[in-house]
């Protein structure tokens, strides 16, 4: 009987985060030990190969550290998964900026798409697959703070941004850094069944329930599009998040037609402005619950809502979480 193997190839290349190549890396070790517990001799099989698509034998991580004795790629390289990890960078141009210097990843990239292998990319690294143009008419995913920046450079891509994990054919994609284990238990469940994959979760106190960034979402942390015209909305927002707002009054304060203002959030938000609005009123009400011992009924009157129940389901679908459940995950605790 053929032992089932699962062969992971980690793309190094300077700059990237070391979280996103040792932490699968150490995601299959562990699988590995507990498979060979569970069964000796016929466990499968869980490698990790972190190669470079120039050759290189070191890289340097984002946080300075060296990472040597980086294989070679073989000439016909087999992988059953290829991980495109995060990189460093400040500021979408900071990911733009590099493009000229990834050639040699790209390139790789394309071709190992061509041979069928299955590519993955985890944080701002799903900007470096999205350079490919192997995304393109593709659902994705990227961490929820990159989704304004993916969204204006990529406008090809059909972005998800509060999926934890999108899988479109042969291209998979995940949101920020810890994501990636979502996405390695998965596979370790393809390889090794469910049970296996539910005791490396255990033994590395992951999270196998969560499947939305939408309760990790932060607006005030999100890139927000540098306009006079945004400068406006969100001044106005701001100040009347707790009134009734028609799309009529905000364009008529910021001294636009409604055509334009649509034209505008589509662009900017890639929704419209009552969606905008319905997002900043969850956040406010997200700050609310974290903060305060408000109650929910209180907390609805303040976020410009009269229907506790609609602004429960509303709530609900935007974070994934009850807000009795956002409250008890995320609030404030004295020390």
């Amino acid at each position: 009987m053929t032992r089932k193997t699962f062969r992971l190839g980690l793309l190094a290349l300077d700059g990237c985060m070391l979280s996103s190549l040792a932490g699968p890396a150490d995601a299959l070790r562990v699988a590995q030990v507990l498979a060979e517990i569970r069964d000796p001799v016929g466990a499968p099989r869980f490698e990790s190969v972190v190669f470079s698509a120039r050759n290189a034998k070191r890289v340097r991580t984002e946080s300075g550290i060296e990472i040597s004795g980086i294989k070679p790629l073989p000439k016909n390289p087999r992988f059953d998964l290829v991980l495109v990890p995060g990189i460093d960078h400040r500021s979408r141009s900071d990911i733009m900026d590099r493009r000229d210097e990834l050639a040699p990843e790209l390139i790789l990239l394309r071709a190992l798409h061509l041979r069928g292998t299955r590519i993955a990319a985890t944080c701002s690294g799903t900007f470096i697959l999205a350079m490919t143009g192997l995304l393109d008419g593709h659902r994705a995913t990227t961490s929820w703070w990159l989704a304004n920046a993916m969204r204006k450079q990529f406008p090809a891509i059909q972005l998800e941004e509060q999926a934890l994990l999108i899988e479109d054919g042969n291209l998979i994609t995940t949101g920020a850094s810890t994501a990636v284990f979502s996405l390695v238990i998965r596979f370790i469940a393809e390889t090794a069944g469910a049970e296996l994959a539910q005791q490396v979760s255990r033994m590395m106190l992951l999270d196998s329930e969560r499947q939305s960034q939408a309760p990790y979402v932060s607006q005030a942390l999100l890139e927000k599009p540098r306009h006079s015209l945004a400068e406006k909305i969100t001044h106005f927002l701001d100040k009347q998040l707790h009134n009734q707002i028609s799309v009529s009054k905000l364009a008529s304060h910021c001294g636009t037609s409604e055509r334009s203002l649509l034209r505008h959030f589509r662009t900017h938000y890639g929704t419209n402005p009552l969606g905008h609005i319905q997002h900043l009123r969850v956040e406010r009400a997200k700050a609310l619950l974290e903060a305060t011992h408000l109650s929910f009924d209180e907390v609805v009157e303040r976020c410009g809502y009269s229907d506790a129940p609609s602004f429960r389901k509303l709530f609900k679908r935007e974070t994934s979480l009850t807000p009795a459940d956002y409250r008890e995950r995320f609030r404030l605790r004295a020390r």
